[in-house]
């Protein structure tokens, strides 16, 4: 085994979590989302090196609830790469009346986090993921509004990265892209979250991007 092996955390909400296991059965700790994909590519890709791969994405959380826990699941781990996708969960709480998202602390929450991993962990590698949706399910009744308040959450992680020197996996055009060659519901069934083509399709779009750290 080699002396250092290098880790390689994700991080979100029920999208990243893919009902991963909560114990160590290698057949279910990753999940079954876009981070089980890259996992498994880059698991054989990489396997003189026998990487560790880590899913502690939580589903229903929101940025502030990463904020909220990343002393347990992301400091203490001292991983070599942090992928961050979440939003969606800020965004439905502001949208749909849910009590916890009664004040929008997205961007504050997330430059708190970057802020304090860029002190505490300096050497690890950040990926930021941009927030994506489709019309359809319930988004799709209000769309314009949805669509203006993801927009805003893609804008602010697109700055952030930019600030923060972080590496960025924009999604949202791919999705679009891949909605003009099948309906949307085939790609992201509810208008949050993918199907498995839907992961396949953002694990595509954050292997691109993060190809040279590997």
């Amino acid at each position: 085994m080699p002396e250092k092996r290098k880790i390689i955390l994700f991080q979100g909400d029920s999208i990243t979590d893919g009902n991963r296991g909560r114990d160590e059965d290698p057949n279910h700790i990753i999940g079954h989302s876009y981070a089980f994909i890259i996992t498994g590519k880059l698991g054989v890709e990489l396997a003189e090196q026998m990487p560790l791969f880590i899913n502690r994405g939580i589903s229903g959380n929101r940025v502030s609830d990463l904020y909220a826990r990343w002393n347990e699941d992301a400091i203490s781990l001292q991983p070599d790469v942090i992928s961050i996708l979440a939003g969606v969960n800020d965004a439905w709480g502001i949208f749909f009346n849910d009590p916890r998202g009664a004040t929008d602390r997205f961007e504050r929450a997330y430059r708190h986090l970057l802020t304090e991993t860029k002190e505490v962990l300096p050497q690890t590698k950040l990926i930021l993921c941009e927030p994506f949706t489709l019309k359809v399910g319930a988004p799709a009744e209000k769309w314009d509004n949805w669509k203006e308040l993801i927009t805003n959450y893609q804008r602010i992680v697109r700055e952030l990265s930019e600030q923060f020197d972080t590496l960025f996996v924009p999604l949202q055009e791919a999705f679009d892209h891949a909605a003009e060659i099948a309906e949307p519901s085939y790609w992201i069934w509810d208008g949050v979250h993918p199907t498995t083509a839907g992961h396949e399709l953002i694990a595509r779009e954050w292997l691109k991007v993060a190809e040279g750290l590997f």
